[in-house]
């Protein structure tokens, strides 16, 4: 499984910084989270935030990722700025509208820099929270427009959409598959797909394989964020701690479907006081040995027959009898 991509979230390795670090004041530096991400057996690639990642110029900071043996996989749009707090696509400002479209795009055009033709657009910002707050038919089509501008300026670049219900507005913008799915119709850009992120799918109150079965039929599945929780809130956890057999279904249907991305790691050690290293480690682990099982489940022609006839009985048997062999 060499050709495989494994990337994650950067932001992890800021995790028990005062352990790693000894006596170091405030928080480390981008480039001291690439190097202790470096450290991490089986990792080929980091994803960055744009602009937030964007601490030195380009060039050195694309030499130093190399250096350390890893290669940029996309990047991951921030509008952290304050004048984005009700809106970055659908600020009611057309001038801070208009300046989060180009701040988009200068994130596209650092991307291309360190050779990556993936930006992730995680909208967070856009969307309300309270009854009488927006014009929502207005919000849409702002959202819609600014996403089908970005991807008519970047042809050449993967464009993708990962949605969540809610944080930090109460309503997002784009809270789910469905929305998501409709969005990319009405933008008609080929280059526009969709992320999906295990955790937000849960939280969404979907399910995580029927949902990647939806993109692979309407658009693209053009990133995976591999991680888990309990469907309550956005957890980070570790791939496949809570939920096993949602993880293999997942993987299973997106490995049918011919996905070639990443498998890029959003979780959280920080929360739970994990040492990130390890943490990537044991996530690296795990998507290897349930990406071996789905090849069990290709050539299972019992499984086959049960899924067709939906006898769920004989398909968890099939299943248990693969996932806890002894």
């Amino acid at each position: 499984m060499s050709e495989l991509k494994f990337a994650t979230r950067l932001n992890s390795f800021a995790s028990g910084a005062h352990l790693y670090w000894p006596g170091q004041q405030g928080k480390p530096s981008v480039l001291q989270m690439i190097e202790r991400a470096s450290t991490v057996e089986g990792l080929t690639h980091l994803d960055l935030n744009y602009p937030q990642h964007i601490t030195t110029d380009i060039p050195a900071l694309r030499k130093r990722i190399e250096d350390v043996g890893l290669a940029v996989n996309g990047m991951q749009m921030r509008w952290d700025a304050p004048e984005f707090k009700i809106g970055a696509f659908t600020n009611p400002n057309p001038e801070i509208r208009r300046k989060a479209i180009e701040l988009t795009k200068r994130g596209i055009d650092a991307g291309r820099e360190f050779g990556s033709t993936l930006m992730t657009l995680w909208m967070g910002q856009d969307g309300f929270d309270y009854c009488f707050q927006a014009d929502y038919k207005k919000i849409w089509n702002d959202a819609v427009s600014a996403v089908r501008e970005i991807a008519e300026y970047a042809p050449d670049v993967d464009i993708s959409i990962e949605y969540k219900p809610n944080e930090p507005r109460a309503f997002a913008i784009f809270p789910n598959v469905t929305t998501c799915l409709i969005a990319v119709e009405e933008a008609g850009c080929p280059n526009l797909g969709i992320t999906l992120d295990f955790a937000h799918v849960l939280y969404a109150n979907e399910i995580p394989a029927y949902a990647a079965a939806m993109v692979s039929r309407r658009s693209r599945l053009l990133g995976l964020d591999c991680n888990d929780g309990w469907g309550k809130r956005d957890d980070g956890l570790m791939v496949a701690s809570v939920n096993p057999k949602a993880t293999l279904e997942f993987l299973w249907q997106m490995k049918r479907d011919g996905y070639q991305g990443a498998y890029y790691f959003d979780t959280f050690p920080d929360a739970s006081g994990l040492d990130p290293v390890r943490e990537a480690q044991a996530n690296i682990a795990t998507v290897k040995r349930l990406l071996k099982l789905c090849e069990k489940l290709d050539d299972n022609q019992a499984l086959h027959a049960a899924i067709s006839q939906q006898d769920a009985v004989a398909s968890q048997l099939i299943i248990n009898d693969i996932m806890f062999a002894q």
